[in-house]
């Protein structure tokens, strides 16, 4: 009994070094993989790609409870836009400014920062800096993007640039404690606050929630808006004066950002065609219907059909789809898609990690794929909106879209 007992313990002692052994070569790689340097998708259009970055403040706005310092709008605004060659190829092609990459850091902790995705110091991205708007057209169309809940803009660069790169600027903003993290160009780092994060309540009190953030963010975009038209009339720096047609303008957005897209086309006429992706109906949208150009672009709930929530969600999403005009609407689904693949995180993502999810069955469509087809739609339908490109009988929105969900 003794030898035998002896025996289990040797053999249990083997396991446990075997697992630490395990467990330090699966860190090691995980590690090497989150040195890596990586480069986004180029994109696929025609033009080369600029980005400018923003601190605008409302000076008029009335304070906001959920704001600090006196409630003011501020927010961190950045625009994409077509291109010709940068003045300075130094800094031609970082992800995201190094002070914003600090402070994630701090935030996130070292397992999310260190382990579970890349080091974003070392990704490249295709935006040029110091660059000026390209001069093969007089102005271009412009696309106000919006983030999904907590997410950074810059998180959705990927669709950002291909979009410049088909000659569109593109907008996006980041609300101070409404975001995750916002950085400042004075170093003042802001965080979401307790009061806006759904992470925290749930059920009735977490849909309240969601409501008051789309109000706010509709605002924001009502304000960027506001903005841009005083920017187009005289910038400053000279470099979008009268380059940029506010008679086209798209929304889009992700997640709870595709429910604001969706309700502030619906209230703000500037808005000339849509697209809501993967976020849940919210809003007077859902009574009143809408009469404009939209696309709902969505990732694979096949698993979730038979949840009461999201059965209540899929109804409002297609009572809403029959307002819109017949020849004009677009019902996307993405077999095997994931919501978070929406944005750079499916590429950003360990890749050790996005296996094991893969194999699990966790994940389905690849992250690359996902993107690949997201760029695809998003594109066709704005140049069909807001440039009156013909459309392509073998386009992906006529083969993916389904016109009777």
């Amino acid at each position: 009994m003794i030898g035998a007992a002896k025996s289990v313990g040797i053999w249990a002692a083997r396991l446990v070094g075997l697992l630490v052994v395990g467990l330090a070569l699966l860190i090691a790689a995980m590690w090497v993989d989150h040195l890596a340097p990586t480069a986004l998708p180029y994109p696929t259009g025609d033009f080369a790609v600029g980005r400018a970055s923003y601190d605008w403040v409302d000076g008029s706005q009335s304070p906001e409870p959920d704001l600090a310092s006196g409630g003011r709008r501020e927010l961190m605004v950045w625009i994409w836009f077509p291109t010709g060659p940068a003045r300075s190829m130094a800094a031609s092609s970082e992800y995201l400014p190094l002070p914003w990459i600090q402070a994630l850091r701090e935030s996130r902790g070292a397992l999310m920062t260190n382990l579970l995705q890349r080091d974003l110091s070392r990704v490249r991205a295709h935006s040029l800096l110091n660059s000026e708007v390209s001069s093969r057209l007089p102005a271009y169309p412009v696309i106000i993007m919006r983030a999904g809940m907590a997410a950074l803009t810059t998180d959705y660069t990927t669709l950002a640039e291909d979009l410049a790169s088909h000659g569109y600027v593109v907008v996006g903003m980041d609300a101070p404690y409404r975001t995750q993290l916002v950085v400042f160009p004075d170093g003042r780092r802001i965080a979401r606050s307790r009061e806006n994060n759904a992470d925290l309540v749930g059920g009735a009190a977490k849909e309240t929630m969601a409501l008051r953030l789309e109000s706010a963010w509709s605002d924001d975009i009502a304000f960027v808006l506001d903005r841009l038209e005083q920017l187009n009339v005289s910038d400053p720096s000279g470099q979008f004066t009268g380059r940029l047609d506010l008679a086209r303008v798209g929304i889009w957005g992700h997640s709870l950002g595709g429910s604001t897209a969706l309700q502030f086309c619906h209230t703000d006429h500037r808005c000339k065609a849509g697209v809501d992706v993967d976020g849940l109906p919210l809003g007077s949208v859902i009574k009143d219907g809408l009469d404009k150009p939209f696309m709902f672009l969505m990732s694979d709930h096949s698993r979730e059909q038979d949840d009461p929530e999201s059965i209540r969600i899929d109804a409002n999403l297609k009572l809403i789809y029959r307002t819109l005009p017949p020849a004009d609407r677009f019902w996307v689904v993405l077999k095997g898609a994931n919501h978070f693949g929406f944005s750079d995180g499916a590429l950003l993502k360990s890749p050790i990690l996005q296996s094991v999810l893969h194999s699990l069955g966790v994940l389905g469509m690849d992250g690359q794929q996902q993107l690949t087809v997201s760029r695809r739609c998003l594109s066709e339908f704005f140049d069909i909106y807001l440039k009156g490109a013909p459309r392509g009988e073998m386009s992906s929105l006529n083969t993916l879209s389904n016109r009777q969900p």
